[in-house]
């Protein structure tokens, strides 16, 4: 397993809708296994192909306190079950350091393939929710701070750009 670099905003590939895959294969699963690697890395709880650059709609997470059980999200369709929204304070590999509210539906329905590649389905609340809306966006070519003011999304960018540049003049 390899640790792979996490593109940051404002790296245009984030915003690439990406590629649903036929199957799952043996090269599909090194895929996923370098990316538990790089979000155990980074600690992050959920990571989605295209934050490394690869535009496939693959997604994987571990929300376990022993962080031991990654789950694999292979070709995910998710669909909410209900109207309530809940708002929950996010954050982002790709925009570090910054965290703001965000609305989505606090229960929702999600089909995929798992890491064998058998189709799987179940429902989602609270935090698993949460997370995987975040991740959907992602392949959807959308980062949490998109739904935030102008504003808001601008300093965000500003932010991470000055962090990632201090963070390679220190290297």
């Amino acid at each position: 397993m390899t640790v792979r670099a996490i593109l940051t905003v404002p790296d245009p590939r984030l915003k690439l809708v990406s590629k649903p895959v036929a199957g799952v294969d043996d090269d599909l699963r090194a895929l996923m296994d370098d990316m538990v690697e790089t979000m155990y890395d980074a600690e992050g709880i959920g990571l989605a192909a295209i934050q490394i650059g690869v535009d496939k709609r693959v997604i994987v997470m571990d929300l376990s306190d022993t962080r031991d059980r990654p789950r694999y999200f292979v070709n995910p369709v998710v669909t909410p079950l209900t109207d309530e929204l809940k708002p929950y304070s996010e954050g982002c590999l790709s925009v570090p350091e910054i965290y703001d509210e965000v609305e989505r539906p606090a229960r929702v329905k999600i089909s995929y393939l798992d890491y064998g590649g058998a189709p799987r389905e179940e429902i989602a609340e609270d935090l698993f929710a949460v997370c995987i809306q975040h991740e959907m966006d992602h392949l959807e070519g959308i980062v949490f701070i998109d739904y935030l003011s102008r504003l808001k999304r601008d300093r965000a960018v500003r932010r991470v750009q000055k962090l990632v540049k201090s963070k390679g003049e220190a290297a």
